[in-house]
């Protein structure tokens, strides 16, 4: 059974740093690509960042643009968003994403994922 856990969340103040791990269980993801998606109380979940198989490629969303970066570490199955200068927009509950499919390709949008974790919350004061 793919399990995917994510940990790193918490209260962090504004201007601090958080970084999220995603770790994968019951089948690797070192051919895949992954990503991180995030919902904001009242909003839908939207598109936060993406990485190709190997991290060659990476996709941030404007929103997070120069303040987060995404890697993954496919010999520890995990991967991991990078969040600096957090502000109070950025509060939500954060999600990594899976995909099974064999591809190089960076996945943007939540239908192309097929395993997701359960979420961790990130809260960020003023």
């Amino acid at each position: 059974q793919v399990r995917l856990v994510e940990s790193g969340g918490g209260l962090v103040q504004a201007g601090g740093s958080l970084r999220l791990a995603c770790i994968a269980s019951g089948r690797t993801f070192d051919e895949n690509p992954m990503g991180w998606f995030r919902q904001r109380p009242g909003k839908e979940r939207e598109f936060v960042a993406a990485i190709n198989w190997n991290g060659s490629r990476q996709v941030m969303a404007d929103s997070v643009k120069g303040r987060c970066t995404i890697s993954k570490d496919n010999a520890k199955n995990t991967m991991y968003l990078q969040m600096n200068t957090l502000k109070s927009e950025d509060t939500a509950v954060y999600y990594c994403a899976a995909a099974r499919r064999v591809t190089a390709e960076v996945y943007l949008t939540t239908d192309e994922y097929d395993d997701w974790g359960q979420g961790t919350q990130v809260t960020v004061s003023a």
